[in-house]
């Protein structure tokens, strides 16, 4: 009888695992994130969720241009993309913004960086489940200036800001700079990443959701 006993519990336990719903992450950014292409494997969020497997739901929301300032010159905020994460109810939400808004028309606007960040994750936190997860992620090195985005901003400026956004928030951190800083050659146009940098991308990002 308490044979028979486990063997219903451990038939229940699976029966459970297995109607349990893949846990939902959306990967919000620019040019970097949205990749060859938002539905496009080699893109780094798609590489995520086939490393991460089945247990998760993936879904590339990238917009190619976009800031993360709203009064940048293309506002992520005014993309459909922007309204699809939150129809999306993420479980976790991984933020990649900021490249664009060193731009000097968008960093005009730099005062309100901080701001306009706790306003982003706080409107995706609004439809998000109490325990989800942001990561605000420290964007891959510019090596040289190029499509008017600007090293300097981004190295002696945004990324202090990114930290502040981070402590602020209570949103965790993905550390992307680290990992290309010397890899200068994974960033053939001085900006995006090669196939190889977006590999680099999507194994740090998988590890550090793994944890």
């Amino acid at each position: 009888m308490k044979n028979l006993s486990f063997l219903f519990a451990a038939m229940l336990l699976s029966a459970l695992s297995f109607a349990q719903s893949p846990i939902k992450i959306a990967f919000v950014g620019n040019s970097i994130t949205q990749g060859p292409g938002r539905d496009n494997p080699n893109s780094y969020p798609l590489q995520v969720g086939a490393m991460l497997g089945d247990a998760y739901e993936v879904k590339n929301f990238g917009v190619s241009g976009r800031t993360l300032l709203k009064k940048g010159d293309y506002p992520y905020w005014n993309e459909p993309q922007f309204q699809e994460v939150k129809d999306f109810a993420p479980d976790v939400v991984v933020i990649k913004l900021g490249t664009n808004d060193s731009k000097p028309q968008n960093w005009a606007h730099k005062a309100d960086f901080v701001k306009d960040y706790l306003d982003l994750i706080a409107e995706f936190r609004g439809h998000m489940p109490a325990d989800g997860k942001v990561y605000v992620v420290i964007p891959v090195p510019v090596t040289r200036e190029n499509f008017s985005i600007t090293p300097d901003v981004m190295d002696n400026e945004q990324r202090l800001m990114l930290y502040e956004v981070i402590q602020k928030s209570g949103a965790e951190m993905i550390d992307l700079y680290t990992p290309l800083m010397d890899k200068s050659e994974l960033l053939p146009d001085g900006v995006h990443p090669n196939n190889e940098g977006l590999k680099i991308m999507a194994e740090v990002v998988a590890r550090r959701i793994r944890l």
